[in-house]
């Protein structure tokens, strides 16, 4: 009996031992597993927030870029030399900016008139747009600083890119890479050196090289990608007390049970998961901003816009979530929920006020789909509402694909729909591009807009904006209009202008929307479909 008990006591030390051995090794497992579950998340976010960075500070550059070339100055003349420091004087990153010819630094704001222009190194990358950059000019003595240059033309500047961007310590690291167009050969540009191949430089997705994480982001409008990596040692190493808690903690079956749930939850919880079941809800709000005739202060139309919160209350901005429906090939469902709810709520309206508007925004993606188009005319059948009525807005970026942009267009406009560009200004549009979209309208970003009155160089070309959309007979529409000054600006210009913007408005519920300054008001404010209340009429007024 002894003996037996013995044996008894033995077998269970032994197996208290291995389930001990096995539940150490189930912990290390799962807290390796979550740990680096988490840093992938991580170096998504960081990729996403390096090219959000990198397109902005982009735009600004193409701007300078387009005020340097539109110097009225003789070149190189004091006059012109002067205006280039202007151009950069209040940028915290922008280093230089001048005139160069034939690989030949004629004059900049930094270095003045050079009388004996020193030869350039052959640029490092040629963009797909002819643009040229520079990893290293040479302009100045050594320095610790990270200095670009970007050429297009005539024109250069001199940046460091460092400044604007918001770079994690380690263990997360990043390299920017960027195509030379006649070569069709990837480089890097900024960052640390990676061991990763070039298709995991040069594709959007997150991948596991050896011993090594990776998640690439990519510009569409710059032509560059940004990757966000580190190595599975460094987590290891960033995440020592979780993985000694699990260690200690965890069982074979908890840690397979644990990973599971995670997985699961991880899985259900997830913004693309939460973004679906809102759709499939009806669980996306639609706000309405007044589009304002500038001359008469009166409203004449209103844009239609999604919002959304998550399931933990958060609200999420329409560029993170109708990024996420894009990616996933679902944005599509998001657009015909706004269709939905702005012809249910507007209607009557349009059915009753035939110069009344409302603009649609719609994905890049929508205007590939051979269902987009016949989803309209259904909609806007059944609800008995001309396609007069309706405005589509597409960004200017969407319009890349060219022949498919101009194909839908194109049948759009057919259909008797009006087509306008939404952000107009953030990417290049020509005067010969934009007559062969055939679109109805532009709408000015609201970049421009805010930099009336601060006396940047940015509101030197609003006229010339201007004077394109007057060659091509098209209507303008201004953005982010906030004050009188602002106002004031387009309005006087000598042709109809219409905005929108705070002064006039927030976006709001359909049941909150201004009503229309019509002179039959009374019947105008009747036929808004507002089950839920009513609201007194309220006219446009300033501020």
């Amino acid at each position: 009996m002894m003996l037996a008990l013995k044996k008894s006591v033995r077998f269970t030390s032994m197996a208290a031992v291995i389930a001990a051995a096995i539940g150490a090794g189930g912990g290390y497992l799962l807290a390796r597993a979550i740990a680096t579950a988490m840093t992938e998340t991580r170096l998504e976010q960081y990729a996403a927030r390096i090219v959000t960075d990198g397109e902005a500070s982009s735009a600004e550059l193409r701007t300078v870029l387009a005020a340097v070339a539109a110097s009225p100055n003789r070149p190189c003349s004091n006059a012109d030399i002067g205006y280039f420091r202007a151009l950069i004087f209040e940028s915290e990153y922008l280093k230089d900016a001048g005139r160069m010819h034939n690989g030949r630094i004629q004059c900049s704001a930094a270095l003045g008139r050079q009388e004996r222009p020193r030869a350039q190194p052959e640029p490092d990358f040629t963009l797909q747009d002819g643009t040229e950059i520079y990893k290293n000019l040479h302009l100045y003595p050594s320095s610790d600083m990270t200095n670009i240059a970007l050429q297009q033309g005539g024109s250069f500047v001199v940046f460091n890119p460092l400044t604007r961007m918001h770079l994690e310590p380690a263990p997360l690291h990043i390299t920017q890479t960027v195509t030379d167009s006649p070569t069709q050969r990837p480089g890097r540009l900024l960052g640390e050196p990676s061991a990763a191949s070039v298709p995991t430089l040069t594709a959007e997705g997150v991948a596991r090289v050896g011993d090594a994480l990776y998640a690439t982001r990519c510009s569409i409008r710059f032509f560059n990608c940004v990757t966000a990596f580190t190595s599975i040692d460094e987590v290891v190493a960033a995440n020592r007390p979780r993985f000694a808690g699990c260690i200690g903690l965890c069982a074979l079956l908890g840690a397979l049970a644990g990973v599971v749930i995670s997985l699961l939850y991880r899985r259900n919880k997830s913004p693309e998961q939460q973004l679906r079941r809102a759709i499939s809800k009806d669980g996306l709000r639609v706000v309405y901003q007044p589009i304002v005739d500038l001359a008469y202060r009166r409203i004449v139309g209103a844009e239609a816009l999604v919002r959304w919160t998550d399931e933990e209350g958060v609200a999420v901005g329409p560029d993170v979530f109708v990024r996420i429906a894009e990616e996933r090939g679902f944005v599509g469902e998001i657009t015909r929920l706004v269709l939905r709810h702005a012809l249910r709520d507007f209607a009557a309206v349009l059915r009753s006020h035939p110069d009344f508007r409302l603009s649609i925004n719609v994905a890049a993606t929508d205007l590939s789909d051979p269902r987009f188009l016949p989803m309209l005319v259904r909609a806007l059948k059944k609800a008995s509402v001309p396609a007069q009525s309706l405005a589509i807005e597409i960004t200017e970026s969407s319009t890349a694909r060219h022949e498919v942009a101009m194909k839908t267009i194109s049948r759009l406009r057919k259909r008797g729909f009006s087509v306008h560009i939404d952000d107009f200004g953030t990417g290049y549009s020509s005067l010969a591009y934009l007559h062969d979209l055939s679109v109805n309208a532009i709408k000015i970003d609201k970049a421009f807009t805010q930099a009336i009155g601060t006396g940047s160089v940015v509101v030197a070309i609003l006229p010339q904006i201007l004077a394109m959309a007057q060659a091509l007979h098209l209507e303008v529409i201004v953005e982010g209009i906030e004050t009188e000054l602002q106002a004031s600006y387009f309005a006087a210009y000598h042709r109809p202008v219409l905005a929108q913007g705070w002064l006039f408005g927030r976006p709001v519920s359909a049941a909150e929307f201004p009503r229309l300054p019509v002179a039959d008001l009374k019947r105008a404010v009747s036929s808004v479909d507002t089950p839920s209340r009513s609201v007194s009429p309220k006219p446009v007024h300033a501020a």
